[in-house]
């Protein structure tokens, strides 16, 4: 509006079979058919979600917000897409920024149901993961998922994630309180002097 630019951080990385990218405002067509795909597959594995998330519509209040979070670098939410940039495979995002003396965050994600098996949510997150530790700073990047959840618990330890607790009725999951496994990933090569 009125010529500025938008503050907004643009982040686009690539992969073998990915492009990665925070998402904005145009990706409400996008992640609305994301949603709708995988709303059957996802139920077990995240939040009770309502109507809107599969409707570009419900996404557009949401993605206005997702705007701001990441201008005030206080979340940063991808999506990982074909080279083409016409379908989200998965979604990936990391929240709850804290810096100061910690210099965290905590991250989740999904995968579309047809790209399961295939690699795409390891090669994807390795990148954002990367971008978020030497762009970011993040020292510590915190990781949970449900005991049962195995494919999500050896994703992280392939990733890195070590497993530091377990915390009862932890998420509200698909209407019931979760326990989960906790998980974090520190930077080692993080230093003092380099921070933001």
């Amino acid at each position: 509006m009125f010529g500025y630019r938008n503050a907004a951080p643009k982040v686009r990385l690539t992969t073998d079979r990915l492009v990665v990218r925070l998402v904005h405002e145009r990706d409400a067509w996008r992640l609305a058919d994301y949603y709708a795909e995988n709303r059957d597959f996802l139920k077990p594995w995240e939040p009770v979600r309502d109507e809107s998330h599969c409707y570009p519509s419900g996404w557009q209040a949401r993605l206005s917000m997702i705007n701001e979070l990441h201008k005030q670098v206080n979340a940063f939410y991808f999506a990982f897409l074909d080279p083409d940039e016409t379908e989200i495979r998965a979604v990936a995002n990391f929240s709850n920024i804290v810096r100061g003396a910690f210099h965290a965050c905590y991250l989740g994600y999904s995968l579309g149901a047809k790209w399961q098996g295939q690699g795409l949510m390891h090669e994807g997150l390795q990148s954002a993961i990367r971008y978020m530790q030497r762009q970011q700073r993040m020292h510590r990047i915190m990781a949970n998922y449900m005991p049962h959840n195995q494919r999500s618990g050896n994703l992280l330890a392939r990733l890195g994630f070590e497993k530091e607790g377990y915390a009862r009725k932890y998420l509200l999951i698909d209407g019931e309180w979760q326990d989960h496994i906790l998980t974090a990933l520190t930077w080692d090569e993080w230093t003092a002097h380099r921070q933001r």
